[in-house]
């Protein structure tokens, strides 16, 4: 039935392996950023990919490492969220959930496999600009090496998604480097998804 998954490399087996890889990537990018992620949650992961029979065939594999708390509209397609049984080590990390979204029409990336983790910084502000002033008073040698970014081949993208139901603003600061991605946002995703159904 995961033949095409194991085909593709995509199989929770075969990802788990590809983690360590993934993540010293992650902190290359956290060292060029000048951010000391050592007090931050990291609270979830999130795969890419290009093909929905695939995604179907991740949703349902995963689902054996985990529960499916979410699975919500934004775009105009689906984004899954197991939380697992047993949290994915990842250095002094600990890794609660996974992000699956299925792939937007239209869209293909470059490469189906990890593509990001988000930490929680927390803060009260409301948008993307807001958060990103409060990000840089939190973490000085960003703001200091924040005009060098596009040198160094980041690109910064500032957000704020929402998807249906969501009562909680959730500004998101992303960093992409060499196809790995950080995100910073305010709120756990766990936090939004609870704010889903409160009445």
């Amino acid at each position: 039935m995961f033949q095409p998954l194991f085909d593709s490399g995509l199989h929770p087996q075969q990802m788990k392996q590809t983690l360590p890889d993934f993540l010293t990537r992650i902190q290359q990018l956290i060292e060029i950023l000048g951010l000391d992620m050592s007090q931050y949650q990291l609270d979830h992961i999130a795969m890419r990919i290009n093909d929905v029979e695939l995604a179907k065939l991740a949703h349902n594999a995963w689902l054996s490492d985990g529960q499916e708390i979410s699975s919500t509209q934004i775009n105009g397609r689906p984004i899954i969220v197991v939380a697992f049984d047993q949290p994915l080590q990842a250095g002094h990390w600990q890794i609660e959930c996974l992000e699956l979204p299925y792939p937007a029409a239209g869209k293909s990336y470059p490469l189906q496999s990890w593509e990001h983790v988000e930490f929680v910084v927390p803060s009260s502000a409301q948008n993307a600009q807001a958060y990103l002033s409060d990000v840089k008073q939190r973490f000085p040698k960003l703001a200091d090496k924040w005009s060098e970014l596009a040198s160094l081949g980041v690109k910064v993208k500032l957000s704020s998604p929402k998807g249906e139901g969501e009562r909680l603003n959730n500004p998101t600061i992303a960093f992409k480097w060499q196809e790995v991605c950080i995100k910073l946002h305010p709120h756990s995703l766990q936090t939004i998804i609870a704010s889903e159904s409160a009445n």
